[in-house]
């Protein structure tokens, strides 16, 4: 989905200039082919419907028993005129020459009744009648050439006069030019993929530095040295490209500032408070003493957690391969050597068999050890399991108290948030555990999240991305 959608640019500029090349060359073709057929019709066919309007005019001013003569006369060179009882174009009828013809006829003043004209192929060296053209003389103009007729189409024409008699025609005219249609559409796919590919091309080049912004704007992190990314592609993205670059510089060195302000802060109050708690155990009576040393304490380590917060994937340190069995292993035997109710319950992964997650072990050990904190604190025990789902590995803390209410799980994933209304550290901490462990499982490409558990309690899992499965460890740890 992700590639998609950093493809989807691309795409989407190809797929819109496609399309509105593809219209603008078929509203071309159509155009062009519309006027080449109106071309080919004044060339080819339209000399012979004017020369057949012209004869049927002369025979209509022409006396009845003169017209069959003149006919004759007029019967030369691929033309033939006649007068019959009957309609003989034997072929359906051409919608675009009726049309013309009829223009023609009522041009020069012929009534006609029921016009028809079709377009046929010439037989092979046979002429009007069914008899053999005869063979050409040279030095007889008006005797026709059969390779020339035969190369050419002949049009029917017939249309009933008002005596009732049959007006017909047959006329050898040049044929319409061949694969027209198809020669123009070879043109018009070729230039369409002429102007195409160089709209692709550009649209490509305008992506692919924008895909490389992308890229560099979700892998940042605030940590290191930024990503550099080539100012490439046209003159305003490569402008956009250079902010961009400026502007990771001036946030890493702000995020630096940042740290080295809060590491100050740490240092310039732990200073005090601690000098406060030396005086304070010479504090009298005992009861005062020990309430204000305890409320030094919890400064001090809501201070840790702010920092800890603050911190949270600016580690300078290279990330690591982490066995997060034995990880968590480790977490669960200390808090049980200090007397905690926690227990670490075995899933599908046994033995020596463990998964690997890319990480710093030091924040996924105070993540874990929030997620516990919090369960033990609020439910009175935690159990702590692995599972590995697709390529995720969930680490999962689970409680028996009495749970948040859906509509505050996500309330309680802000700083300083407590399910527990009270300030009192005895009862429930700073409001910052969770959030910490947000912020860390964010840090390594994952996510916590927080349910309610089958039967009561609350369940939080941090689920990491596995750098490596399975693998044998060939020592076991705890």
């Amino acid at each position: 989905m992700r590639d998609l959608r950093r493809s989807s640019l691309t795409f989407q500029l190809g797929l819109l200039l496609g399309i509105a090349l593809l219209a603008a060359q078929l509203a071309n073709l159509a155009l062009i082919l519309n006027e080449q057929q109106k071309l080919s019709l004044a060339k080819n066919e339209g000399p012979a419907i004017h020369h057949f309007a012209a004869i049927a005019a002369d025979a209509q001013r022409t006396q009845s028993a003169a017209v069959s003569r003149l006919l004759q006369e007029r019967s030369h060179r691929g033309a033939y005129f006649d007068l019959k009882t009957h309609n003989d174009v034997p072929l359906p009828d051409d919608p675009r020459l009726v049309r013309q013809t009829v223009d023609a006829l009522e041009a020069l003043g012929v009534t006609a009744r029921d016009v028809h004209i079709a377009s046929a192929p010439p037989h092979q060296g046979i002429g009007p009648g069914g008899k053999p053209f005869p063979k050409p003389d040279p030095l007889d103009p008006h005797k026709p050439d059969p390779e020339r007729l035969a190369a050419m189409q002949v049009l029917h024409f017939a249309f009933q006069r008002p005596d009732g008699l049959w007006f017909t025609a047959r006329i050898y005219a040049p044929l319409p030019e061949p694969f027209l249609t198809v020669r123009l559409l070879l043109a018009t796919t070729i230039l369409y993929g002429v102007v195409l590919l160089p709209a692709l091309w550009i649209a490509a080049r305008i992506a692919r530095p924008l895909r490389s912004l992308t890229q560099a704007a979700e892998a940042f992190g605030g940590r290191g040295n930024p990503d550099f990314v080539p100012p490439t592609g046209p003159g305003d993205i490569a402008a956009a490209i250079n902010a961009f670059n400026a502007m990771n510089r001036r946030v890493v060195g702000l995020l630096d500032e940042k740290d080295r302000m809060l590491g100050a802060i740490g240092h310039d109050l732990r200073t005090p408070l601690a000098s406060l708690r030396l005086r304070l155990e010479q504090m009298e009576p005992l009861g005062d003493r020990e309430t204000a040393i305890a409320k030094i304490e919890d400064m001090a380590a809501m201070l840790d957690d702010i920092l800890m917060l603050a911190r949270t994937g600016r580690s300078r340190s290279e990330s690591e391969a982490i066995d997060l069995t034995a990880l968590a292993l480790a977490v669960v035997g200390d808090e049980m050597d200090l007397g905690r109710p926690v227990t670490f319950r075995e899933s599908i992964i046994s033995g020596d068999e463990r998964l690997l997650v890319m990480g710093h072990a030091g924040q996924l050990r105070r993540a874990l050890s929030n997620l516990i904190d919090n369960a033990v604190t609020y439910g009175e025990s935690a159990i702590v399991e692995i599972h590995p789902v697709g390529d995720r590995i969930e680490l999962c803390v689970s409680d028996r108290g009495k749970g948040i209410p859906p509509e505050d799980l996500e309330a309680v994933l802000a700083p300083f948030h407590r399910a527990e209304p009270s300030r009192n550290r005895n009862s429930g901490g700073s409001g910052l555990g969770l959030p910490i462990a947000q912020s860390i499982a964010a840090s390594h490409d994952g996510e916590l999240r927080l349910q309610c558990a089958e039967g009561g309690g609350l369940k939080a899992t941090i689920a990491l991305p596995i750098a490596q499965r399975p693998y044998i460890r060939t020592t076991s740890g705890r």
